[in-house]
């Protein structure tokens, strides 16, 4: 079985592109949980934090400074969470590292609901 963020990031499964380099490609959620919900990942797979070393850190560089110009190309001015979901029990169910980028509302909430 394949995964499903590469095959979008190869265009083999369809999205909604926000942002796209040479390192990093970054799509609307298809359940959005804000007004602005958009997934940033590597274009190279890794399956999360876990999987990060001294010699692939650079992946998670690219993605927040990914995040950074994703955030002034949308102009979310009056500020964004970022959310990483790492394992299963964090609630990670594709696994391929994957950032979230929520903005839209004046409030986002808490960050954990009781």
């Amino acid at each position: 079985m394949g995964c499903l963020f590469c095959d979008i990031i190869t265009g083999k499964t369809p999205s909604n592109k926000v942002f796209e380099n040479d390192k990093v490609y970054a799509f609307r959620d298809i359940s959005p949980q804000a007004p602005f919900h958009v997934l940033v990942v590597h274009k190279e797979h890794i399956k999360n934090i876990d999987e990060l070393t001294p010699k692939n850190s650079y992946i998670i560089n690219d993605i927040f400074l990914a995040i950074k110009k994703i955030a002034e190309q949308e102009k979310l001015d009056k500020g964004y969470r970022v959310i990483i979901n790492n394992g299963s029990a964090a609630g990670q169910v594709i696994w391929h590292l994957h950032v979230h980028i929520l903005s839209g509302k004046d409030d986002l909430g808490p960050m954990l609901v009781q």
